[in-house]
């Protein structure tokens, strides 16, 4: 059966008009707490690459130890102490330039680790700075209680530890959230390096 050209236009016409709808953006804030821990019995979060530290060492700084570098004996360089001091800081620090760490943290409505259970955080982040902790992030936020349950949020950002307040940007979702867009701020709550703690987030997301 022949179908005439004009039938086909008109049909092609539908198709595309049935995707051309007034769409309503909504903005939603999640707020919850992330438990990051490294050391328990059953930890969440593990280093999984180590990279290392591309400051000198000590030894490197030269002298004999005896706080004079030159030999003269009137310890011209003990106005470094304090910078050698922080140097230190920084090789003894259990954060590399180049680690790689993964995550599968619980998110509680609140910070004690007995509240309400209501996502899981997933992804990973590496440690991109060779001096101070500055990390990228990706993280995906699966939530599976309350009105979103079976809905995601991605956030991917720039993490610098010694910042009070840490922003990234939410690049996409799932379920509930598609085409998602918008904001992720964390605080740290309670937090060590080198164990964990609780991270604080506050999420806006339109969607």
């Amino acid at each position: 059966m022949s179908v005439s050209l004009p039938s086909i236009f008109l049909a092609a016409a539908i198709y595309i008009r049935s995707y051309d709808t007034v769409a309503t953006t909504t903005t939603t804030h999640l707020h919850f707490f992330m438990h990051d821990d490294y050391t328990g019995p059953r930890p969440t979060a593990a280093r999984v690459v180590s990279g290392r530290s591309l400051l000198p060492t000590s030894s490197s700084q030269g002298g004999d130890g005896d706080g004079d570098s030159d030999g003269d004996g009137d310890g011209d360089d003990n106005a470094t102490a304090t910078g050698r001091s922080a140097l230190s800081r920084l090789l003894t620090s259990p954060r590399q330039f180049g680690d790689v760490v993964v995550l599968n943290n619980a998110l509680t409505e609140g910070p004690d680790g007995r509240s309400v259970r209501v996502g899981t955080a997933q992804g990973f982040a590496v440690r991109m700075s060779e001096g101070g902790i500055v990390s990228h992030l990706t993280l995906h936020m699966v939530l599976d209680a309350g009105e979103h349950r079976g809905s995601s949020v991605t956030a991917n950002g720039r993490i610098d530890m010694d910042a009070e307040v840490r922003e990234s940007v939410v690049i996409g979702g799932t379920g509930k959230f598609r085409f998602a867009r918008g904001y992720m701020l964390t605080r740290n709550y309670d937090y060590d390096l080198a164990r964990g703690g609780i991270v604080e987030i506050d999420v806006y997301v339109q969607h």
